[in-house]
């Protein structure tokens, strides 16, 4: 047996709350059923002293696709939502994912709606893919709406595996170049510093800081893991904070070498993708910017969505705001303003996103190309420094016989 707490209202609209023993979420409900109370809320008692696995993992967005067209398929079938989400909890094969489809499953036998009790599980379903199933729920078309976002999660998945091949290959030199580098100051200035310490007078600076740094490396190396785990920590507490992600987000705009130019590219997409599906969806419009702006993954959209919504309140257009916002592209505002005009903003969005989408995949190849020559130069220069600050002394010392 487990402590529920309950909120429900009785016929008269009369508002009740309280706590019960029982052995589900069910036979919570069925008890206020029989009490004459229309069930509003339950939840356990206790839940904070369990153990919160979505803390620990998280589910891919490729296996959330792959469940969301199967519960619209089935949905489409003529299969009730209870039944179609008993079948798909016992045919998911990520372990987060069953046990929060299984959670789903008893708010919905517990008297919630299927939106509702999603929203319960932020960290599994975004706030869009909430939105789309609680306006498919009203316009009685959750099937389409649930297909709609299946479709939206590939596309997003997609965009990801994009940006982690191209990016393969630059941790790969840069884990090498690390690599080889603290190999070198470890194991190659040692032998030399044997060497110095036959030479007369001081070593050059360059030479005397690698033989310091050496010396850190090798005798105090603990306190190089110390400072490096603060500097991570610094810098991800900075890029989470309230005021330090927009300057970050700001900043990854502006990164030359075709950095910035890609992260602008999948932004957009996003945004365009995300906006297109709760449009066509049915969404309410101002819903359906302040999502966008919330998931585009970037806080310059998302301010740029403030000015929209600002705009659209005021009784303007959409695509105003976007003209004088310069994360965005003309192209992307004259559409947008066509799309207004046209009453077809939904399909122009769907245009922009997929012309986006290439975009990105040849900026990618371009950023790939790019990248070769750039780390290439950066090893070389690396090995090329501590060569060079090891043979300092030698030079110092022929000059001195000459």
């Amino acid at each position: 047996m487990a402590t529920y707490l309950f909120k429900a209202m009785d016929l008269a609209g009369v508002p009740a709350a309280g706590e019960v023993e029982a052995l589900s979420k069910q036979d919570v409900a069925d008890q206020l059923k029989e009490r004459g109370l229309v069930v509003i809320d339950i939840a356990h008692k206790y839940r904070s002293k369990e153990l919160n696995l979505e803390v620990f993992s998280r589910v891919k967005a490729s296996e959330l696709a792959i469940a969301t067209r199967q519960l619209a398929t089935m949905v489409s079938s003529g299969m009730t939502i209870l039944r179609a989400l008993y079948v798909l909890e016992s045919q998911t094969k990520s372990k987060l994912l069953r046990e929060t489809i299984a959670a789903v499953r008893r708010d919905v036998e517990a008297g919630l709606l299927l939106s509702d009790a999603l929203e319960r599980h932020p960290k599994v379903f975004s706030p869009l893919y909430v939105a789309m199933v609680r306006a498919g729920e009203t316009g009685g078309v959750l099937e389409e709406a649930m297909l709609r976002t299946a479709d939206q999660l590939e596309k997003d998945a997609s965009l990801r595996r994009q940006i982690r091949a191209a990016m393969i290959y630059p941790a790969l030199v840069i884990t090498f170049a690390i690599v080889v580098l603290l190999a070198l100051v470890a194991f190659l200035i040692p032998v030399f510093e044997n060497v110095f310490k036959q030479f007369p007078g001081k070593l050059p600076a360059l030479s005397q800081f690698m033989v310091d740094f050496s010396h850190l490396l090798t005798r105090q190396w603990y306190v190089l893991v110390v400072f490096v785990v603060l500097a991570v920590v610094a810098f991800l507490s900075f890029k989470r904070s309230k005021w330090g992600r927009p300057h970050w987000d700001a900043f990854k705009l502006r990164v030359p070498l075709k950095i910035g130019d890609v992260v602008q590219k999948v932004a957009i997409a996003r945004w365009s993708r995300t906006f297109s599906a709760l449009v066509s969806a049915g969404v309410p419009i101002l819903q359906s910017i302040e999502i966008t702006g919330r998931t585009a993954g970037n806080a310059v959209i998302e301010d740029a969505m403030g000015d929209v919504i600002t705009s659209v309140k005021a009784g303007g257009t959409i695509a105003e705001p976007l003209r004088k916002a310069p994360v965005f592209p003309a192209m992307v505002s004259h559409m947008v303003g066509v799309g207004e005009e046209t009453g077809a903003l939904d399909s122009m969005l769907t245009k922009i996103a997929e012309f986006f989408e290439d975009e990105v995949a040849a900026a990618v190849k371009a950023l790939t190309s790019i990248m070769e020559p750039v780390m290439i130069i950066t090893v070389g220069s690396i090995v090329g420094v501590i060569v060079i600050s090891m043979y300092l002394p030698l030079f110092s010392v022929y000059n001195s016989i000459r």
